[in-house]
């Protein structure tokens, strides 16, 4: 599998798994193929509308949403051989 195919994939993955939790600007941020499992590791970083708001921008403001601060991240074991999910784990930042 090619990595646009995988990571097509995993976002499509992802939203199915989160369909009942919103998320806000779901981003890629890092792709990885593990030789030794023959597994794509796809990071996505997301915001979620309960996380913790910063002081909304007054443009901002004028729609009603504020900026969210806090993202989450996951990693999403994708089986290159199968092509389907395996697995979605936390990815801590890095601090």
């Amino acid at each position: 599998m090619e990595v646009k195919e995988a990571v097509a994939l995993a976002k499509q993955s992802i939203r199915e798994v989160f369909a009942e939790e919103p998320m806000i600007d779901l981003g890629l941020e890092e792709v990885e193929f593990d030789d030794s499992s023959n597994n794509w590791l796809i990071t996505f970083g997301f915001s979620r509308p309960w996380d913790d708001l910063k002081t909304p921008n007054p443009l901002v403001s004028v729609i009603g949403r504020g900026i969210p601060k806090k993202r989450d991240y996951k990693v999403v074991r994708i089986s290159d051989s199968e092509k389907k999910m395996i697995s979605v784990k936390n990815r801590e930042p890095a601090v």
